[in-house]
């Protein structure tokens, strides 16, 4: 969550998007981030995801089915994300209800605490990609723009200016940039 900044989304639905996005990176740039139950577990405790776990191999696979699945969303137009937002909610029979649990206030919830947990991360991405394609923001789901990586982030910047997925890839690219000019600066001379 961005601290200080006004939120362009609920707090509920920036977290869901920001879980998805860490949910398709984990498959991206032909690494494997999810190679076990244990990546697993420490991912859905990093994402605070609550409920009940099957801790078993066909839960593992499910969550690795989901983000092939969310990841075309980054590239989708409206319509079609709609179509894909009604699908995943279609097939989780999603009823949304508001909660309050943990440290939260109320929010919604569109599974049970007990459905798997690909369903409920289906689900909870389904919802906050519905706010987004309501409020017009698709163009708000990016890719990285430094080299040499594919990972997709959401831009909940004010100005719309977020490029890169993370600071090591901004840094990374900064520096490349700077190093570059010194070099120009130097074969002038």
């Amino acid at each position: 969550m961005v601290k200080g900044v006004k939120m362009i989304f609920a707090h509920d639905t920036e977290v869901a998007l920001a879980s998805a996005a860490a949910l398709v990176n984990t498959g991206r740039g032909g690494q494997e981030l999810l190679p076990d139950l244990a990546a697993l577990d420490q991912f859905v405790a990093a994402w605070g995801w609550t409920g009940g776990r099957a801790h078993d191999q066909a839960e593992l696979d499910a969550v690795r089915r989901l983000r092939p699945r969310l990841e075309p969303l980054w590239e989708m137009r409206p319509d079609a994300a709609a179509g894909l937002v009604n699908t995943l909610l279609r097939e989780a029979s999603a009823l949304p209800q508001l909660v309050k649990h943990d440290s939260w206030d109320y929010h919604l919830h569109a599974t049970s605490s007990d459905a798997p947990l690909a369903d409920r991360m289906a689900v909870e991405a389904a919802m906050a990609f519905a706010d987004v394609i309501r409020s017009g923001q698709l163009g708000r789901l990016r890719t990285c723009a430094a080299e040499n990586c594919d990972n997709v982030h959401i831009d909940l910047s004010k100005n719309r200016s977020r490029r890169f997925c993370g600071v090591s890839c901004a840094n990374r690219t900064n520096v490349a940039a700077y190093r570059t000019r010194q070099a120009r600066q130097l074969a002038g001379r």
